[in-house]
């Protein structure tokens, strides 16, 4: 096991800072940071089994006179649930989960604005190790800040490309798509229109 302490640059927001601490080995990780913005902060812990499957996924975020929280979990059956809650007023959709048998395909989490969850599909797609065809994922992708968790459908390749090995990410609706490049470990370096990683302490 191995730790990381990482620092992203928001792209898309040039005022966001988005840090994390990973612990990361062959087959599982885990994980705590967060994401300071101009109108709300946010703190979560991903834990992730030997699989490379979501255990679980606790997020919090605050704004002006409001706050929220988040309990994601997944079930060795599959089966997702969540908790959540909130204070104050915002127009922000409401957080938690309306349906949890929509996910019932879903093997990871996605959270909003985070480079992090990017890694499991990297780790067991194995696409650090070879060439992999476009392979069609679920999601529980969960909205920052309102925490509104959702289903999302998307594609994950990798490719060998001027030497450098970049994954291939894109919803399968194809309205978004990126090159990912990312370090031995499958952490993203750089995620274009959202973050750059701006600091690495191994």
């Amino acid at each position: 096991m191995t730790s990381h302490l990482l620092t992203w640059s928001g792209i898309d927001d040039p005022d966001r800072l988005d840090h994390a601490c990973v612990e990361i080995d062959s087959t599982s990780m885990h994980a705590v940071g967060g994401t300071q913005a101009r109108h709300f902060s946010s703190s979560w812990e991903l834990e992730i089994g030997e699989d490379w499957t979501t255990r679980s996924l606790h997020v919090t975020t605050r704004g002006f006179g409001w706050s929220r929280w988040l309990e994601l979990t997944r079930a060795e059956s599959g089966r997702w649930s969540a908790e959540s809650g909130g204070r104050g007023d915002t127009k922000l959709p409401p957080p938690g989960l309306e349906e949890p048998a929509t996910l019932d395909d879903a093997t990871d989490c996605d959270l909003g604005l985070c480079p992090v969850t990017n890694t499991m599909p990297i780790r067991r797609l194995g696409l650090l190790d070879r060439d992999v065809p476009s392979t069609h994922l679920v999601m529980a992708w969960v909205e920052m800040p309102s925490l509104r968790v959702q289903r999302s459908e998307q594609v994950y390749a990798s490719k060998w490309t001027d030497e450098r090995r970049l994954v291939k990410y894109s919803t399968l609706r194809g309205d978004f798509s990126a090159d990912l490049t990312v370090d031995s470990y499958g952490l993203v370096i750089d995620y274009p229109t959202l973050a750059h990683r701006i600091s690495s302490d191994e």
